[in-house]
């Protein structure tokens, strides 16, 4: 190889070695040997390598600090990357700058070399850099040895050199301190400005704050072209290219797209950013109201479908809570949005605050989400703490309870608030949305334990939303004020009316009522009580919307409207009693409420004692209710024993049972929800409902008192009685025997002075008192209808002065049907009395002036005397059955049933029913209802034909034809065999019992054809 070059022979002596080395072989001459060293010289001289990739060196460099980061080698990795950088920054022997070639050479070298470097253990060895040696050896006494130099008076001062007094006026006042940032001098003219320059030093090359920079500065992930983090090059960890590799392998049609990446705990801490309220993220975002993920973010451990599902599923809870966010703060005055220069937050809604109700419902809401945001930053915490792994799974596991109570908060809002339509009045906005809590906590109890938390949740949010509708019950029941200034309130004051108004008791308050079928509102007028007007809307398949309040519903219109009553009478009674507390040391309601309830959970086992008398008195209780049961169920012709205790065990521990299945005209009307929900409606009957009834006995008991007592109810409701139904016999007595008399006369009697000094003088000297408060009136009345004797009474009008608040009780309709009662017994009174005033001799002195005629025509007047004399005593018969029946059977045992019924009474209402049933009783018994106006005609025919009859007796004999007799005993035949037949029927059919006495008595007077 003598034509060879000097670089050919070193070449061929590096490559023998190079052989030598890796083969393994030693002599030159083998065989082996020599193809080894053909192979390598042919790969030396006629290779076509290309040169060193310096772009695949560093993604090379920056695979493996990723793959560093994910295995945790934080370390190993900052080791790496730093060794890198000053390698690649450092010169080379021979070369020229920074960065070459060369280097990118000599690292791929290492590159290819290495073996796994992620799996062996390194720890890095300080590397002391070689100072140079500081020459401490003094010259300058070396070269002035043996020379004499005159230091002068001040040897220790030292000598002036140029250079240093150069180096003084070049001393700056930033200190550069290795920052290789050039420092200009400030000119003379800014050398008062740069005094006052604060002095910044920034030091470059401190490791540990480069690592914590590196650790805790997020990478700019939301900036378009953002630089891509590393990542381990495990396939688990690049699930998202080899998926896409697998679209490009299989669809030709595939076309990637560009993507930002992003992290799991970016993901993570995104998510906790959007359900916590954020509005502006890079994932997550929004429009119009609505949360949508971006189509371009990515992980590189999942594919692009399955993130996008977890996240888009995150989103409708995101939107969900911004909904609810939202509505907070329309609620609470708090605008996010920004606001035009001079505009406030208070005119971006109407001038009228939100209700109580809604502001009871917002803040139920906010310490809500006060808790669920502390459950976030919890989640927060950890992962900034990196002492556990924090997965998207594992927090969306730890998140699924609350997503599902923001999910149920969702549903109640929007059935609850959003779905109201607007300009719906304050009164249906806030019963809707008690009623939609309610239902809801039905709706979920009835799934038993697996709806646990969500009834804890909705009965929370129920308990803080009802707190100003039971403040308005305690404020109207307890102080007679019915305070609701937005008119949230199912009851409503109507201020037109005044309390010491007549009126007031059945017009002074509207009850609002919604359909829960037809979403439309009617007002029902509260004409009698509370409890008339949900009696109405239960019959017409329509529930209050307040649905709690329902079971007590009269109880509180009942105590407010007394309460009220109470606060303006002058009665000792009315003031409350000096035993009843301080209204700064009562509880209200509301406090009254949670205490039951928090007694009512914190209630411990009972003892066995105590666990034994209640098993005895629930099995007592259960034989009871059996057999009320079996004799509903008979009703039906269904006779099952079983199914009877199975509904009496359902209805064991329901305190109004009794009272529903055995009242006679209630009907039972049980519905699904009341059956459903029996854990919620116990607690509201044990806890709410019984401090409502307390204060309504104590409020409805002083007024019956207060009334009773001082406004003397019962004399007043006695004289009605008395003048009006004539039980004051020998008062009333001398009243109408001075009209009959002037009727008897033929004297004019309708004058109205003649009849009032007539009503005094028989009153005023027995009931003094009365006599100031009673008058008569005499009313048009049309002539034609008149036709009849006995209407000449129709006109004559009872008036009785009733003071106010009796008159409540004691109305002007009251009167009007006690004037129709009063005007039929004058009639009857009138009939009877006619008849006893005649006398036989009127006729008997006629029969004795014809003795002296002929036989047959005294003969013949004999008979028409006795014919007269029998048909008086049948009608006499009759009156007088009639007026027993009147006044016995009807007015006397039906008074008696009422006194006893007042005095049984518990509230104004009651009382108000009571005598407005009795006054009806005594209308339909007396025969003066429109569907029975045919028998009273036949006994106005009767009583008629009496006045006639009295008539002609009194003229005398000869005064009227025989055929008159004949013609009046037909009549009254006719109508009494009438009246006998009808009674007769209505008694067999059972349907008028009273009518019984009647109708025998009529039957015994009755004589065949």
């Amino acid at each position: 190889m003598a034509h060879c070059t000097k670089f050919e022979k070193e070449m061929d002596k590096e490559a023998k070695r190079l052989i030598k080395h890796i083969c393994g072989f030693e002599d030159e001459e083998d065989q082996n040997f020599q193809m080894a060293l053909k192979f390598a010289w042919s790969n030396f001289r006629f290779h076509r390598y290309l040169d060193v990739n310096s772009h695949k060196v560093q993604r090379t460099v920056n695979g493996i600090y990723e793959k560093l980061m994910v295995h945790s080698d934080l370390s190993k990795a900052e080791s790496w990357m730093r060794l890198t950088e000053e390698f690649l920054n450092s010169p080379l022997p021979n070369v020229d700058g920074t960065k070459t070639d060369v280097h990118h050479s000599i690292l791929a070298l290492l590159l290819f070399l290495s073996d796994s470097p992620s799996n062996t253990n390194y720890s890095e060895r300080p590397r002391m850099k070689e100072l140079e040696k500081e020459d401490n050896f003094d010259w300058g006494k070396y070269l002035m040895e043996g020379e004499d130099i005159d230091t002068g008076p001040y040897p220790d001062t030292p000598e002036w050199s140029e250079e240093e007094s150069e180096e003084e006026d070049s001393q700056q006042p930033f200190s550069r301190e290795d920052s290789g940032i050039q420092v200009d001098r400030t000119p003379l003219e800014d050398q008062e400005h740069s005094k006052n320059t604060v002095q910044v030093t920034w030091r470059v090359g401190e490791p540990d704050s480069r690592a914590w920079l590196e650790q805790h500065v997020v990478t700019p992930y939301w900036v378009a072209h953002a630089p891509r983090f590393s990542h381990s090059l495990h396939l688990h960890s690049n699930l998202l290219n080899v998926w896409d590799q697998h679209l490009y392998n299989t669809d030709p049609l595939y076309l990637p797209e560009e993507k930002a990446f992003v992290t799991e705990t970016q993901v993570i801490r995104e998510i906790l950013w959007l359900l916590s309220g954020v509005k502006k993220s890079f994932i997550f975002q929004q429009h119009d109201g609505k949360v949508s993920v971006r189509d371009d973010v990515v992980v590189t451990h999942l594919t692009s479908n399955c993130l996008r599902s977890v996240l888009e599923h995150i989103a409708a809870y995101g939107q969900a809570v911004f909904r609810l966010q939202r509505f907070i703060d329309e609620v609470t005055g708090y605008n996010t949005e920004p606001c035009p220069p001079g505009a406030s937050s208070s005119t971006k809604k109407g001038s009228e605050p939100p209700f109580r109700t809604y502001q009871a419902f917002v803040w139920a809401l906010y310490k809500f989400f006060i808790s669920f945001k502390e459950e976030l930053t919890s989640v927060e915490r950890g992962i900034i703490g990196k002492d556990e792994t924090v997965t998207l799974s594992a927090v969306l596991e730890h998140l699924t309870p609350h997503l599902a109570q923001i999910k149920v908060l969702h549903r109640v809002f929007c059935t609850g608030v959003a779905e109201v339509p607007p300009g719906t009045p304050n009164v249906v906005r806030a019963s809707h949305l008690l009623n939609t809590l309610y239902k809801s906590i039905i709706e979920y109890d009835s799934a038993g334990e697996a709806s646990e938390q969500a009834v804890a949740l909705l009965f929370s949010l129920w308990v803080e939303t009802v707190r100003p509708y039971l403040e308005i019950v305690d404020e109207w029941i307890v102080h007679g004020h019915l305070f609701d200034p937005a008119k949230e309130f199912i009851i409503q004051r109507n201020k037109d009316v005044a309390v010491n108004h007549r009126d007031f008791w059945y017009a002074t308050y509207t009850l609002y009522s919604v359909s829960e079928t037809v979403e439309n509102e009617e007002k029902l007028s509260d004409a009698a009580s509370g409890s008339s007007a949900s009696d109405q809307a239960s019959s017409s398949k329509q529930h209050t919307m307040v649905s709690f309040l329902k079971p007590v519903l009269k109880q509180i219109i009942m105590a407010g409207k007394s309460m009220q009553l109470l606060k303006n009478l002058d009665g000792k009674e009315s003031k409350q009693p000096d035993s009843s507390p301080r209204d700064g040391e009562r509880k209200s309601l509301y406090t009254l409420f949670l205490e039951s309830v928090q007694s009512r959970l914190r209630r411990g086992e009972e003892s066995p004692a105590d666990t034994v008398s209640e098993q005895q008195a629930t099995k007592r209780s259960l034989v009871r209710m059996q057999s009320i049961v079996a004799r509903h169920l008979e009703l039906d012709d269904i006779h099952d024993p079983l199914l009877a205790i199975n509904f009496a065990r359902l209805y064991l521990e329901q305190s109004d049972f009794h009272e529903k299945f055995s009242g006679a005209d209630v009907m039972v009307d049980r519905s699904s929800e009341s059956v459903t929900c029996q854990t919620f409606e116990l607690t509201l009957r044990s806890c709410l409902y019984p401090h409502i009834e307390r204060r309504y006995i104590e409020c409805c008991g002083n007024l019956m008192r207060t009334l009773k007592k001082d406004y003397r109810l019962l004399e007043y409701l006695q004289a009605m009685r008395n003048y009006f139904l004539l039980e004051a016999g020998d008062t009333m007595y001398d009243f109408y025997t001075a009209i009959f008399d002037k009727v008897l006369e033929k004297e004019s009697w309708q004058q109205l002075s003649f009849l009032n000094v007539q009503l005094q003088e028989a009153v005023g000297q027995r009931c003094p008192e009365d006599s100031i408060r009673l008058s008569i009136f005499l009313e048009t009345i049309d002539p034609a209808k008149k036709k009849h004797p006995v209407n000449n009474l129709d006109g004559l009008t009872l008036s009785y002065k009733v003071p106010w608040p009796v008159d409540i009780v004691i109305s002007s309709e009251c009167q009007k049907i006690y004037n129709q009662v009063f005007l039929l017994l004058l009639q009857i009174k009138w009939a009877k009395y006619s008849l006893d005033t005649l006398r036989f001799s009127d006729l008997t002195v006629a029969a004795r002036r014809q003795e002296g005629s002929m036989t047959e025509e005294s003969t013949q007047i004999k008979q028409q005397i006795h014919r007269m004399f029998l048909l008086r005593v049948k009608l006499m018969h009759f009156v007088n059955s009639l007026h027993n029946y009147i006044m016995t059977r009807i007015l006397h045992s039906t008074g008696l049933e009422f006194q006893h019924q007042v005095n049984e009474a518990k509230d104004l209402d009651q009382l108000i029913k009571i005598h407005y049933r009795y006054l009806s009783t005594i209308h339909d018994r007396c025969l003066l209802r429109e569907k029975v106006s045919f028998v009273k005609e036949a006994i106005m025919k009767v009583l008629n034909l009496v006045l006639m009859f009295s008539d002609r007796w009194q003229a005398g004999f000869g005064a009227w034809k025989v055929e008159s007799i004949d013609k009046m005993e037909s009549d009254f035949k006719n109508c009494h065999m009438f009246l006998v037949t009808i009674l007769n029927k209505a008694v067999c059919r059972g349907s008028f019992p009273h009518l019984e006495s009647l109708a025998l008595s009529l039957m015994a007077g009755f004589e065949q054809c």
